[in-house]
C-alpha cells in the first residue's frame, strides 16, 4: 500500500547538505601553497539547473537595447487622400495609400521600444550565482591565486603566469578593485575575461572552462584542508581468552569449585600435577586433601 505524502511533504523536499570541496592555493608561477576548503555554502550545493536556466535568460533579455522602431500608417508621410473613388472602379476599395497593404505604407504590429528586463529575486540570482560555482568546483575547474604579483602591467607576464597554472580554455579571472595592473595584463587575451568581484554573476561563470580567484576576492569562508597522514595497517583485533576444560576428574569436595571453566589465565602450564594447586597471586598452597574423605575418617573414629 502506498502512503500519500501530505502537500506540506510534497512541496519540503528534504535537500542534500552541502559537500565540502577543496581547491589548490597557488602562487602566480604555479607553486602550490596549500589545500583549502571551499564555502560548501558556496561551493557545495547541487547546482539546480532550472533555476540557471531562468536566471541566465533573464539577464540576456535585460542585456536586450530595446531600441528597435517602425514607423505605423499614422507616422508614414503622404496618403491623406483616397486614391480613387468607392464605387464604380471594380477595384478594392481603398482609404490611403500608406496603408500596410501598400508599398511603402506603415508597419502593422511592428516593434517599438520596449524593455525585456524581467523581475528576478535577489534571493534567485545568489541561488544562481552558487549553483554556477558548485557546478566549476565539482569539477575541479576553481582556482585560488594568493595575489598577481606583475611588477607592470605586461601581456607576457600573464601568459606565463596562466601557462604555469595549467589553465586552458576560456578563463574568468575575478579581480578586485585594486587589481588594475592584472586588468591591464589579461586585456590582450581573448580567451582570458576578467570581472569585478561585485560583478561576478551566474552567465560569466557558465560561459567560462575555469574561475580564478585571489585571496581578497574569493567568496566565503576557508580554511586549510588537512593534508593526507600515511595509512597504517590496522591493529589486530584481541583475542578472546579460550575455555579450557580439565581432563581430571575433581575431588569430591572441590566439586562446586570444578563446575566453574577453567581459563588460560588460571592455568597457565599443562604439566601442572594434581598435587599441587598454585592460585592467581602464584603462591603455592601445599597439598590439596580430600575433605571427604577425612570428614569420613573423623566421624569413624
Amino acid at each position: 500500500m502506498t502512503v500519500m505524502e501530505s502537500p506540506a511533504e510534497a512541496r519540503r523536499r528534504s535537500r542534500p547538505e552541502p559537500e565540502r570541496r577543496t581547491a589548490d592555493r597557488r602562487r602566480a608561477d604555479g607553486s602550490l601553497i596549500e589545500t583549502v576548503y571551499l564555502d560548501p555554502e558556496i561551493f557545495g550545493i547541487v547546482p539546480n539547473v532550472a533555476l540557471l536556466h531562468q536566471v541566465v535568460t533573464a539577464q540576456l533579455a535585460a542585456a536586450r537595447s530595446g531600441t528597435q522602431s517602425t514607423r505605423t500608417r499614422a507616422e508614414v508621410a503622404g496618403g491623406g487622400a483616397k486614391p480613387f473613388r468607392q464605387k464604380g472602379t471594380g477595384r478594392a476599395r481603398q482609404g490611403s495609400i500608406r496603408s500596410p497593404q501598400w508599398s511603402g505604407g506603415g508597419v502593422a504590429l511592428g516593434p517599438k521600444p520596449r524593455s525585456y528586463r524581467q523581475r528576478t529575486p535577489k534571493k534567485m540570482i545568489r541561488l544562481a550565482l552558487c549553483s554556477a560555482l558548485s557546478d566549476r568546483a565539482l569539477d575541479g575547474r576553481v582556482v585560488v591565486v594568493d595575489e598577481w604579483s606583475f611588477a607592470v602591467p605586461r601581456t607576457k607576464d600573464a601568459v606565463a603566469a596562466l601557462s604555469a597554472l595549467g589553465l586552458d580554455g576560456r578563463i574568468l579571472v575575478v579581480l578586485g578593485p585594486d587589481d588594475g595592473i592584472p586588468d591591464r595584463s589579461f586585456a590582450n587575451l581573448g580567451r582570458v575575461q576578467t570581472l569585478q568581484q561585485g560583478e561576478l554573476n551566474a552567465y560569466d561563470v557558465m560561459r567560462n572552462d575555469w574561475v580564478v580567484f585571489t585571496d581578497a576576492t574569493l567568496p566565503g569562508e576557508t580554511s586549510p584542508a588537512p593534508t593526507a597522514a600515511p595509512t597504517e595497517a590496522p591493529a589486530p583485533a584481541a583475542r578472546a581468552p579460550r575455555t579450557r576444560k580439565s581432563t581430571k576428574a575433581p575431588a569430591a569436595g572441590a566439586a562446586a569449585a570444578s563446575e566453574a571453566p577453567v581459563t588460560d589465565h588460571a592455568v597457565t602450564d599443562d604439566s601442572v600435577t594434581d598435587d599441587a594447586v598454585t592460585d592467581d597471586s602464584g603462591t603455592d598452597t601445599g597439598p590439596a586433601t580430600d575433605t571427604a574423605s577425612g570428614a569420613d575418617e573423623g566421624s569413624a573414629g
